[in-house]
């Protein structure tokens, strides 16, 4: 924990290229921010080391999701940061705070959101989706969510299409944070905080640009 501030855009990409992020106290509401260095670190694969459960790999080329990039980047954080279901039914880390610091991150071309939809009676239903944080060829993943029923799996499809993404636009770093079991389906690994910070030293120094996107260019990742 340190004392680092996320009231601005600059501070907030600073912490970020020192290999810190910041959680809000979900426990208190309110209570302070707290940053957090973990050793070791959770990645993801962008190369063959990338795996798609063949189960999930049927649904991503069956196309039920329309996936798009920061069409609702607020909606998507809004969606992430409400209470889990059941059996989870925690409050969130992602307070009005963590949102404006974000969404000010959005707007300066540093944020980017993947979001899942469907049609509804009214337009498409957003479903689904992730967002994260971009510097450089670096991309660090905060949060996803899906809405059970219409949305079964599409978090999980934004994930596939967030690497199909990254992998395009030729990203070196996938930040995940912390290895848990749900992503190590799809070969998370965990590597010590000193080859973390030199890996992220390296990909933050290279300048690539988020768009174009276009959802997923072909089926390779998904197979």
């Amino acid at each position: 924990m340190t004392n680092r501030s996320i009231n601005t855009v600059e501070a907030l990409l600073r912490a970020y290229r020192a290999g810190y992020f910041p959680m809000g106290d979900n426990e208190s509401g309110g209570g302070p921010v707290r940053w957090y260095n973990p050793d070791p670190r959770g990645v993801m694969p962008l190369d063959e080391g990338f795996h798609v459960p063949r189960r999930l790999a049927v649904r991503v080329r069956s196309g039920a999701f329309d996936v798009t990039t920061d069409r609702a980047f607020e909606a998507v954080i809004r969606a992430c940061g409400e209470p889990r279901p059941p059996p989870g039914e925690q409050k969130s880390w992602i307070d009005e705070r963590i949102i404006g610091a974000y969404t000010a991150l959005h707007l300066a071309g540093h944020a980017h959101s993947i979001e899942a939809w469907v049609p509804g009676p009214g337009g498409p239903e957003l479903v689904g989706g992730l967002y994260g944080v971009h510097i450089g060829a670096a991309f660090f993943a905060e949060s996803k969510f899906y809405r059970p029923g219409k949305g079964t799996d599409a978090s999980k499809v934004c994930l596939v299409r967030l690497v199909d993404h990254l992998r395009g636009r030729g990203f070196e770093l996938l930040d995940v944070q912390f290895w848990n079991p749900h992503i190590a389906q799809f070969g998370c690994v965990e590597i010590p905080r000193a080859e973390y910070l030199d890996r992220l030293k390296r990909a933050t120094a290279r300048e690539v640009a988020w768009l174009p996107f276009e959802g997923c260019r072909d089926d390779r990742t998904a197979r």
